[in-house]
């Protein structure tokens, strides 16, 4: 497959703001294609599989800011705990004192997103708004020393209706002002927003986004 990724990535780039960052999402493309984005001055790249993450790891630049941007099971933050640069999908207390432990025994301190479920769909993960005002509520978060909440995530319906997914977009970016205000007022590490995908990032800009998660527009379809 001839795909040019110098070219698209530059064209994505070309849509972003400043101070938007692109997570370009290189789960299921070949080392090649992460090597050639690289070339082009991209240095985070988001994955969702431990195992495919470890062997790209190994092989490629060791300056790359590897985003975990799945649904992470507790038992493989231990494979991930040494080297990943950010977990973006954190959706459970649980999670959080996992990657706490791993942080620590590699003397490390893991940038974390906590993931929003606002989507109308039940195949989403994440914690809906009440659930993360409990969480952050309890308290418990403030005793983790090796984990750092940087800010929030959420990915849009999969949905034609761009009305819709402006209004989720909006409902998150209003949620962190809130959760900015009550909890990290005085946190400057707090300022992610990570949502937007290829096909509605550009929309998540207008909507508060920070970071947008863009893979397909770069590096073509999948190889599975």
């Amino acid at each position: 497959m001839n795909v040019d990724v110098a070219k698209n990535l530059h064209e994505v780039l070309g849509n972003l703001p400043k101070d938007v960052r692109l997570v370009a999402i290189s789960k299921y493309h070949p080392c090649e294609y992460i090597e050639a984005a690289y070339a082009e001055g991209q240095r985070i790249f988001g994955e969702s599989h431990e195992q495919e993450l470890k062997l790209k790891v190994e092989k490629l630049p060791k300056d790359i800011q590897w985003h975990f941007i799945g649904h992470l099971q507790t038992n493989k933050v231990k494979y991930i705990a040494p080297y990943i640069s950010m977990i973006e999908a954190v959706d459970s207390m649980k999670l959080l004192k996992e990657i706490n432990k791993h942080a620590n025994k590699h003397n490390r301190i893991i940038k974390v997103l906590l993931e929003l479920h606002i989507a109308e769909e039940e195949t989403k993960y994440g914690l809906t708004p009440d659930a993360c005002r409990e969480l952050l509520a309890d308290g418990e978060w403030r005793t983790l020393d090796h984990v750092q909440i940087c800010g929030l995530m959420m990915m849009a319906s999969n949905t034609d209706n761009q009305d819709q997914i402006a209004s989720e977009f909006e409902t998150a970016a209003r949620f962190f002002d809130e959760i900015k205000a009550h909890y990290f007022a005085d946190s400057d590490a707090f300022k992610d927003r990570s949502w937007g995908m290829s096909h509605d990032y550009k929309t998540a800009i207008c909507h508060g986004s920070t970071m947008v998660r863009v893979g397909t527009t770069i590096f073509g379809p999948r190889v599975y």
